[in-house]
This record gives C-alpha cells, structure tokens and sequence, in this order.
C-alpha cells in the first residue's frame, strides 16, 4: 500500500500547540490533528541536553497512554531547547528577559536540540537532532526592533528563525534548520515509513 495513503487512514495527533510544528507537519504532507494536555517540563540540571528532550518528549507522551488502545491512533509529542555555552535556555519570561536572552546569543554560536517520541499501540520511537546556530553580532536596536514587534514568548532562546531575526542576523546553521524551527520533520517522516511500511 502506498504510505502516504496508508497514513490518511491512521489518527495521527501531533501533541504540541506550537504554529511552527504544525506547519512543518502540513508542508510534509503528513495529516494530523493538534491536541495538547498539561504536562510538567521540569528535568535535573544535571541531565545531559540530549536526555532532556528525549525525557520531556516522553513526558508528554505519557499523559495520552489511554488513546493508544485505539489502533489507529499514533501520538507525537517533541520538545525544543537552546544551549549556549553549556546552559539550557528555556522561554523568556517578558520582554527583558527576551532582550538578555538574545544579546547572550549574539555573536556566537548555541546549540538547538529537538527530542520526538512517537507511539502507536505498543511500539515506540524515539530520537533526537541536533543543529548549531552562528549569530552575527546584533545591535541593541535589533534585538529591540525584533522584541517588540515578534513577541517571542513562546519561542526556546527567544527567537524563531524563520522570522526577521533568522533573516537578517544568522550566518550560519549546521544541520537541521526544521529542527531549529521546532521540528525535525525529514526525520518524523522517515520514522512514521519504519513504523507503517
């Protein structure tokens, strides 16, 4: 049977109300539909920043268990962070925070890691990417301009890199760029193709 269509048939529930991963998931063709249930993000700060992810994902997972009985419903739940300089960077508080977050990120080069977990009945995948970033050095005027008119409270490391600040002030990426939008969405596909084909 040909995987695209096989994968119309199947209840596919991206656990995330995050705009970037929807879209990436649409652009990939994969049907899905977004639900979202509290989960705690806490882990140990010892933790290595790939474990994180890959922790948090599952966590997120978890609190859908009961929908998993049912055999055409896959869940897939993800969880993004920036490290730079060895210290996890998680969402700005407010916009000052936003304002130190990204005048620590500019000028060098951070870490983005995604961790995805996905699960249908008893079977499990769960992975993780990992990109670099390189910033140019941004003015205070930019990191203000971008602050107040992206707003980007929701956002690990307080930017989205598809928005203007990805356009005018990063140089470089190494690996992924989905997966520093949120998502890595190659690597979803390809393991949804291990799982159903």
């Amino acid at each position: 049977m040909n995987f695209l269509l096989q994968l119309k048939k199947l209840d596919i529930i991206l656990a995330s109300q995050s705009p970037r991963r929807r879209a990436l998931m649409e652009a990939a063709g994969i049907p899905f539909r977004s639900m979202v249930r509290p989960t705690p993000e806490n882990f140990c700060n010892d933790m290595p920043p790939g474990e994180v992810v890959l922790d948090l994902c599952r966590k997120k997972s978890d609190v859908f268990r009961d929908m998993l009985k049912k055999s055409e419903v896959v869940i897939i739940t993800a969880d993004t962070i920036v490290v730079h300089r060895g210290e996890i960077i998680n969402k700005p508080a407010d916009a000052d925070h936003a304002f130190r977050m990204l005048s620590g990120l500019s000028g060098s080069t951070h870490e983005v890691y995604t961790g995805v977990c996905i699960r249908h009945r008893q079977k499990e995948k769960v992975f993780t990417d990992h990109s670099l970033v390189t910033f140019r050095s941004l003015s205070e005027e930019e990191i203000r301009y971008y602050v107040d008119n992206y707003a980007p409270y929701d956002k690990a490391g307080a930017y989205g890199i598809q928005e203007w600040i990805g356009y005018v002030g990063i140089t470089g990426i190494q690996g992924s760029y989905h997966n520093v939008m949120g998502l890595p969405v190659h690597l979803v596909y390809n393991s949804l193709k291990e799982l159903f084909c």
